[in-house]
C-alpha cells in the first residue's frame, strides 16, 4: 500500500480548480503532519490552510511553478490549486527545525494521495511577498508551500535515459514525464 501511495505521489501542477478541497480535509492532512516525528519533539511547525479563492490567489502569485518549463508561468485560471498549506517555522518555540518540515510535507502529500488528491511542494517562493500577503508575525518563517487539488494531469515515471538528463518534460498529449535513476544506480555497494 505505501509503495502505491508513493508512486502516485507525483508533483502535480494542473488541477481541476472547481473540485473543492474542504477545510476539514485540510485539517485532516495537517493532523497527519502533527502526528509525524519531529526533532527533539519540539513541534515548532505551524500551518496556514486555505481553500478560499481570495487567499488562494494571494498565495498563488508568490509561487514559481516549474523551473524546467521556461515558457510556462504556472497553471491558468481553471487549472489552479483548490487549496494550500503554508508550512511555517515558529521561531518562538525553537531556533532550528531539523528535518521536521520534510517529514511533515511527505505525510501531508501521502495523505492527499490517499484521498484522491495531488499536490506540489514549493521552495521557490517570494517569501517576503507571501509574508506580507498573509500578514505574518515576524516570529514565523515560511518554510514551504503545498498546493493541493484534484489533479488534472497525468504524471508518469520514466527510466532515466542514457543521456542522464533528469529534467521533467511534457509530451504532445500533455503527459508529464519524470525521469528517475534506476535502483541499482543509487545503491553503493561496499
Amino acid at each position: 500500500m505505501i509503495r502505491e501511495l508513493i508512486e502516485k505521489n507525483r508533483t502535480y501542477r494542473r488541477f481541476y480548480q472547481d473540485a473543492e478541497v474542504t477545510r476539514e480535509t485540510l485539517k485532516d492532512l495537517v493532523d497527519l503532519a502533527r502526528l509525524s516525528s519531529t526533532g527533539g519533539n519540539l513541534q515548532a511547525l505551524k500551518y496556514i490552510i486555505s481553500q478560499t479563492p481570495e487567499i488562494n490567489n494571494r498565495i498563488f502569485k508568490t509561487l514559481k511553478w516549474a523551473g524546467y518549463f521556461k515558457d510556462w508561468d504556472g497553471p491558468q485560471e481553471g487549472e489552479q490549486p483548490s487549496a494550500y498549506v503554508v508550512v511555517l517555522h515558529d521561531q518562538s518555540i525553537s531556533k532550528g527545525i531539523f528535518w521536521d518540515h520534510g517529514i511533515a510535507v511527505q505525510s501531508i502529500l501521502l495523505g492527499a494521495v490517499e484521498k484522491g488528491l495531488g499536490g506540489c511542494q514549493f521552495n521557490s517562493i517570494d517569501r517576503v511577498a507571501l509574508a506580507q500577503e498573509l500578514d505574518l508575525p515576524s516570529h514565523f518563517a515560511i518554510l514551504t508551500v503545498i498546493a493541493l487539488g484534484k489533479p488534472k494531469e497525468v504524471v508518469v515515471i520514466d527510466k532515466l535515459g542514457e543521456s542522464g538528463d533528469i529534467k521533467y518534460w511534457r509530451d504532445q498529449q500533455g503527459i508529464h514525464h519524470v525521469p528517475k535513476r534506476a535502483l541499482e544506480d543509487i545503491i553503493i555497494n561496499l
